[in-house]
């Protein structure tokens, strides 16, 4: 099928597929699958491998007929770490290509998709540039990290044509997909308010650190990148990057990207009216972190309210859970989380619906994630990917929104028609981060 494989490998490459040996065959997972032919073979490159990104790429490399070819990272570190388990992941490491500029990687003609799995503020120059190198891409949540980046992002997929899958894996588990069907079978009855929460008791920023010279073998400057020269400190780094407005949102843009997408699916909404919020650095204040630890948004929509909820170094939530997402309806409520979804009935309801026992997942959502991009990538149906940039973008900005009424103390009224808060003040502010060290915010 010429053109299937067309958009797959452009024409240079094509003479080279069928004799190019993938470098980390995932046929240890294959076991039992049809062999796929050398036409159909993925050849994916990861950059960003110290956490998610290495989540991401086993979870790859699950798929028949997707190899790895390069790993790329700002820390050699980690990239050696990395190589370290090619024993327990059955690859020759030998054979894998190492960057630490992830130019460089998108310069390798034997890369057919990449896996972005670095901190926000890297996403979209590495996605777009990814796409002008003619790669597909899957990018981890949020797409963005500004407003101004998320439509960025998605005017680079629309002119490049590839294929962006958003790491917003619960797009592809069932059991997100069943509950989501429910409430749009109507039965719950008139929704006027869908409440999402997220409170984490596990996570908590490190202890003020003082700046020191970076770790041998990090090229700091780079993991730097267009956000602002400042010092290195342990304290901002890795892990913990979330909790710095120059390279994050916090909880609300990472995990809220994860269940506000679904408020947002089962609402079958878009962008609220009105956006205000509220919290703070009420439990740890004393340690490194500039986004709130505790946060409360109202979004106003034309039919409903929509309540995120966050707090860090918390596990007792809304319902007994750690996090979810609840639809609350004039017959009953249903509560949805990664442990399953459940019914609760709403006892003063003529209509009412009786509870039904929490439904739980059977399969790994990450993995089917990873199964619907490969076989987007070979069938070339944009339709049927499942988690594509238009959605990424849509919540990422409804996240940036609840960050930005916090940040700036306002009650923010947004301008569908323009893309835009009626407040210029504020556009002009929050709207798009500023780009330093020579990098620029790509123009489409």
């Amino acid at each position: 099928m010429p053109g299937r494989r067309k958009f797959l490998y452009d024409s240079s490459r094509i003479a080279a597929a069928s004799v190019l040996l993938p470098a980390f065959s995932n046929k240890i997972f294959a076991a039992g699958q049809k062999t796929i032919a050398a036409s159909d073979q993925i050849n994916i490159g990861a950059i960003g491998i110290n956490g998610m990104g290495w989540s991401d790429t086993k979870a790859a490399l699950k798929v028949p007929g997707v190899n790895l070819v390069a790993l790329c990272d700002v820390d050699k570190n980690v990239i050696d770490k990395r190589l370290g388990e090619a024993s327990a992941l059955n690859f020759d490491a030998s054979k894998v290509k190492t960057y630490t500029d992830y130019r460089k990687l998108l310069e390798n003609k034997d890369i057919d998709a990449v896996i972005i799995g670095t901190p926000d503020h890297w996403h979209c120059l590495q996605m777009v540039e990814a796409c002008r190198a003619g790669k597909h891409v899957y990018v981890e949540k949020p797409i963005g990290n500004s407003i101004a980046e998320c439509n960025a992002m998605v005017a680079a997929q629309k002119k490049y044509n590839r294929v962006v899958q958003v790491g917003q894996w619960q797009r592809s588990q069932q059991h997100f997909r069943d509950a989501i069907a429910f409430v749009h079978s109507g039965k719950l009855g008139n929704i006027r308010t869908a409440k999402v929460w997220c409170y984490q008791g596990w996570m908590k920023p490190m202890e003020v650190q003082p700046d020191s010279a970076p770790p041998a073998g990090v090229d700091y400057k780079s993991w730097l990148g267009p956000a602002p020269t400042k010092p290195f400190n342990a304290s901002r780094f890795h892990f913990n990057f979330r909790w710095f407005w120059d390279y994050a949102g916090g909880l609300m843009t990472d995990w809220g990207v994860h269940l506000l997408d679904y408020a947002l699916f089962g609402m079958q909404a878009d962008v609220p009216k009105t956006v205000m919020a509220l919290g703070g650095k009420f439990a740890y204040p004393d340690l490194a972190q500039e986004t709130p630890d505790t946060l409360t948004t109202l979004y106003e929509f034309d039919k409903f309210n929509l309540v995120w909820d966050h707090a860090m170094g918390i596990d007792n939530g809304q319902y007994g859970r750690d996090h979810g997402i609840a639809f609350v309806g004039n017959n009953a409520t249903l509560v949805l989380d990664r442990g399953g979804w459940e019914i609760i009935e709403e006892k003063n309801s003529k209509d009412k619906i009786p509870s039904m026992p929490k439904v739980k997942p059977s399969e790994s959502g990450l993995n089917k994630h990873m199964e619907n991009f490969a076989s987007v990538i070979r069938s070339g149906k944009m339709e049927e990917l499942t988690a594509p940039i238009q959605v990424g973008a849509d919540v990422a900005i409804v996240a940036q929104m609840g960050n930005i009424a916090f940040r700036s103390g306002k009650r923010l009224a947004w301008d569908k028609q323009k893309g835009k808060f009626t407040d210029e003040a504020v556009n002009k502010t929050y709207f798009a981060k500023e780009y330093y060290n020579g990098y620029k915010i790509p123009e489409l």
